[in-house]
């Protein structure tokens, strides 16, 4: 191995390290980042009236075990976590590690439901696109059912199932965690969308491979059915591994969400608890168990994909894809439908009063009322039309900043090589804790929460195409004559690279609508009397059985911006799949060792669901083997969150 190699692999190695060592110092001095003196939090919690007085406070931190000092505090957690101990509940006094294990343990059996409901319906919807392959049929099907199962977010169905099944029909249990019965919802919530999402993905990843010359030499070769659709998913498989990643950190983050609606007592719910009771303890143990399955899950979908590809991983190729765009009428009259019905309802609800209790409470529909009123008789239609403009307008500026972020940080690929890859296993709701702890719940809290995970993606599609343009002839001949390394990104690179990840930003722009909502619901986000969707989705909640309007104004909304931002990043793909016209389709070939494309980088290669459909990495051996086909192409990627 040559000096360059050993030092690019040793500076993404420190990069890792030094971006789990960042998340670390966050999580341990999470009490002491809000400005304020845990000691005197705590005393405030015990008695407003007692005097804040030195005695008073040394008394305090004498009883919770606190430092006088950050840095201290920070010393003494982690030697603490060293030794299995994660400190006592400010708020109970027993030790925070039983708890955590117990709901994370709750958590986890949750997930496990989810992921068998979500490989039952990846299954299903994968089932037609891999018997139509086999047969040679050219055509799609069941895009339509897994566009309608992604684009629901989780805490959005588990308000629909809880409605339906658990307070109208009665069929299963509302809430709690005492049997099987209970697990039901929840995982439906958690695995409908899963597996919507991964048999998409399959579906779209085996019609291309259908495509690529290997299968039509198969089934000329006469090589039997059964064994040409096993050839087929082991192609498919490597391309949405990455994915499967991506969808087990958005169950750990839906989680959250669907444990708090269905009462389940996970990990998410003592984490919502805690930061709510300011637990900084326990709030810091759940954090800290969120991560590490997030870290999990990453590694996990990354040795996934290395099993499978085995020794082609290594010697393959990469090459630019061609994502296939979506066609026909309704992959566009779906999205224009619901920009449409959105762009309505905004303009007509602001031009409305969204704070003044003008009405009866919880006034059904009517020509004065098209929406009716909630709890507090306020107009339904102007507190969602002013919620869109509010949580609209701030995922624009969070696209805009996550833009900027990713593309300094994709800049330089082997440095951001570990923030990104923590940042993608972290779900937008586990910054959505950090942040609220920090800063309290508010509307610029959740844009920070929401900033902290999505500059990710971008920097990832960033780093691939500047690793992409750099590996070209006529770019590496540059050094020779005398261009240095800053004016060869900012000059003969950038203006390249550029517009498509600008595209990709702008795509994104739902799905982080979707995120500040959902972190609006869960109490992390804007307050009452705030017109935020998420918000005023939760204070509908608890009269959703005598006035179900008051849960449908809100929930019509998000739909139709979840069935738009699933129908915008399938058109979208191929906007997003190279650099400027032209460049991108010269440069066919990157050698399989380029720092951000490469094995050793699985989280900035395809970044799971956070391409979009840039450029895809895909693995192509230059010698035949019955155990992976060869290929040329890459199939879509999609995304639908954060």
């Amino acid at each position: 191995m040559s000096s360059g190699a050993l030092a690019s692999g040793a500076l993404v190695g420190v990069s890792r390290l030094g971006a789990l060592a960042a998340a670390l110092v966050v999580v341990g001095a999470l009490p002491w980042l809000s400005g304020r003196d845990p000691a005197l939090t705590v005393l405030r919690a015990r008695s407003e009236e007692q005097v804040a007085t030195p005695e008073a406070l040394a008394s305090v931190r004498e009883d919770l075990g606190l430092a006088p000092t950050a840095g201290g505090q920070l010393l003494r957690w982690a030697s603490g976590v060293a030794r299995g101990d994660l400190g006592d509940s400010w708020v109970s006094g027993r030790p925070v590690l039983p708890d955590v294990i117990s709901g994370l343990a709750v958590s986890l059996t949750l997930m496990g439901f989810a992921i068998a409901v979500a490989a039952v319906v990846a299954a299903a919807l994968v089932a037609p696109a891999l018997r139509a392959a086999v047969r040679g049929d050219s055509r799609r099907s069941g895009g339509a059912a897994a566009a309608l199962l992604t684009s629901l977010p989780e805490f959005l169905l588990a308000t629909a199932l809880l409605v339906v099944l658990a307070v109208q029909l009665r069929w299963l249990p509302p809430y709690g965690w005492e049997g099987p019965q209970h697990a039901v919802l929840p995982a439906l919530a958690l695995g409908l969308p899963a597996g919507g999402l991964l048999g998409r993905l399959l579906s779209d990843a085996v019609s291309s491979a259908a495509a690529e010359p290997w299968a039509a030499t198969w089934a000329t070769a006469g090589t039997t059915r059964a064994r040409l659709a096993g050839g087929l998913l082991l192609r498919a498989v490597p391309g949405v591994a990455p994915q499967v990643g991506m969808v087990l950190v958005g169950l750990a983050g839906g989680a959250v969400a669907v444990e708090r609606i269905f009462a389940v007592p996970g990990i998410g719910r003592t984490s919502l608890g805690a930061a709510g009771a300011q637990d900084a303890p326990l709030l810091q143990g759940c954090v800290l168990a969120l991560l590490v399955v997030g870290v999990a899950c990453g590694a996990g979908a990354a040795l996934l994909r290395r099993l499978v590809l085995g020794r082609a991983l290594r010697t393959a190729g990469l090459s630019v894809a061609e994502p296939e765009a979506a066609h026909g009428w309704g992959a566009r009259t779906v999205p224009v439908v619901c920009a449409v019905l959105l762009v309505g309802t905004t303009v007509a609800g602001l031009l409305r009063d969204p704070y003044a209790p003008e009405h009866s409470r919880l006034a059904p529909p009517s020509l004065a009322l098209p929406l009716g009123a909630d709890a507090s008789g306020r107009d339904l239609l102007a507190r969602v039309g002013h919620g869109a403009a509010s949580t609209i307008g701030t995922a624009v500026l969070v696209c805009a900043l996550a833009a900027a972020v990713g593309i300094a940080a994709g800049l330089l690929p082997r440095l951001s090589t570990g923030p990104v890859e923590v940042a993608n296993a972290a779900p937008p709701v586990l910054a959505g804790l950090v942040t609220a702890a920090v800063l309290g719940p508010s509307s610029l809290g959740a844009a920070v929460a929401v900033l902290a995970v999505s500059w990710a993606p971008l920097a990832a599609h960033t780093a691939a195409l500047v690793t992409e343009a750099r590996a070209q002839p006529h770019v590496r001949v540059m050094p020779l004559l005398g261009v240095g390394r800053a004016r060869l990104l900012l000059v003969h690179v950038l203006p390249d690279v550029l517009p498509p990840v600008l595209r990709h930003a702008a795509l994104r722009l739902p799905g982080v609508a979707l995120a500040l909502a959902s972190l609006g619901f869960l109490g992390l986000g804007p307050q009452p009397p705030a017109p935020g969707w998420g918000l005023v989705l939760a204070e509908g909640m608890p009269y959703v059985e005598r006035a179900p309007w008051a849960v449908l104004a809100p929930a019509a909304s998000l739909v139709a911006l979840s069935v738009l931002a699933v129908t915008l990043s399938s058109l979208g793909g191929s906007s997003t799949g190279g650099a400027s016209a032209g460049s991108l389709r010269r440069w066919r070939r990157t050698p399989a060792t380029s720092p951000a494309l490469s094995s050793g980088n699985d989280a900035s290669s395809s970044q799971g669901s956070a391409l979009a459909g840039p450029v895809g990495s895909e693995a192509s051996t230059t010698e035949p083997t019955s155990q992976l086909p060869s290929s040329t192409a890459t199939p879509p990627q999609v995304e639908t969150r954060p």
